[in-house]
């Protein structure tokens, strides 16, 4: 439903460019959603259209006009999913291997968001269009939890706790080979790989990142790991553990060719995801290891 917010300026407020000084009075709205709406018309300053560098004054009344969520050109797919928590912020969803989170070239529909679509009902909708607000994202093959917020308000939320390292993200990985200690942290640069620009490295020229990892378990030429990501950059566990020397069981992508465990798929799995909830209450989901896995550790063991 279209909605209409209003705000004076105070003075201590003035002298700030009209887009930033709306993402500070309304948090919920990215910067690049505030710029869209001033440059639509929907945003008016006494009454005038103005453009974002405009510099508010003491006293000045700002409208804003959120128009009502445009319809996703994604389609709604009634693919099963596995809920492990929803109410009318979000969803915390257990995730299976082998599915995409999100549609992108060769992958334009059976996605996780087409999923969702289908699934929710309430639905207000993301940065001005009626779809799900992806906050982290796993791999393809990666299975376990994932946080999707229903609508703005909730996705600033989520995003802001993964951006100040609130929230607390814990995967269960099989890796060939054995870390030297029971425990540590990997702090490398993540980056696109420049000779396989499909791909990601260790290189010094990524953005920084850093994993944090203990041992679980030792196995005769498998170690499992309990890993958490400090930072998110794509592919940074696997890319990580690979820079170690203990790359992920079945990872042909940054590991070995042929698998050394009888799996169709990489060895990684989000077990637990601690979150603050919009309501204020802090909860913790976990998901179990799924059956698959928990053969490929019976045949090792």
């Amino acid at each position: 439903m279209a909605e209409s917010r209003t705000v004076t300026v105070e003075p201590a407020e003035a002298g700030e460019r009209l887009d930033r000084f709306l993402v500070a009075r309304f948090p919920d709205l990215s910067r690049s959603r505030i710029q869209s709406l001033v440059a639509g018309g929907a945003v008016t300053v006494n009454g005038a259209m103005m453009r974002t560098s405009y510099k508010p004054a003491p006293g000045d009344l700002i409208a804003l006009n959120l128009p009502d969520p445009a319809p996703s050109a994604l389609i709604p797919e009634a693919i099963p999913l596995a809920i492990v928590y929803e109410d009318s912020d979000l969803l915390v969803i257990d995730k299976p291997a082998g599915i995409v989170v999100h549609p992108a070239p060769g992958h334009a529909s059976g996605t996780l968001v087409n999923a969702i679509l289908a699934h929710v009902s309430d639905l207000a909708g993301v940065g001005g269009e009626l779809r799900p607000g992806i906050v982290h994202r796993l791999d393809k093959e990666t299975s376990g939890l994932i946080v999707v917020a229903k609508h703005d308000r909730a996705h600033a939320h989520l995003a802001a706790q993964l951006k100040d390292r609130r929230m607390d993200k814990r995967y269960i990985a099989l890796v060939d080979g054995a870390p030297a200690t029971e425990s540590g942290t990997i702090e490398a640069p993540v980056g696109r790989d420049p000779k396989k620009p499909q791909q990601m490295a260790a290189i010094a020229s990524g953005r920084p990142a850093i994993t944090h990892f203990r041992v679980m378990r030792r196995y005769g030429k498998h170690t499992l790991l309990e890993c958490k990501p400090v930072t998110g950059r794509t592919h940074q566990i696997r890319v990580h553990l690979a820079a170690l020397g203990c790359p992920v069981s079945g990872d042909r992508t940054y590991g070995r060719n042929q698998p050394s465990v009888p799996l169709e798929r990489h060895f990684l799995h989000a077990a637990r995801l601690t979150l603050t909830l919009p309501s204020g209450i802090e909860r913790t989901f976990e998901s179990p290891l799924p059956e698959e896995l928990e053969r490929a550790l019976r045949q090792i063991g």
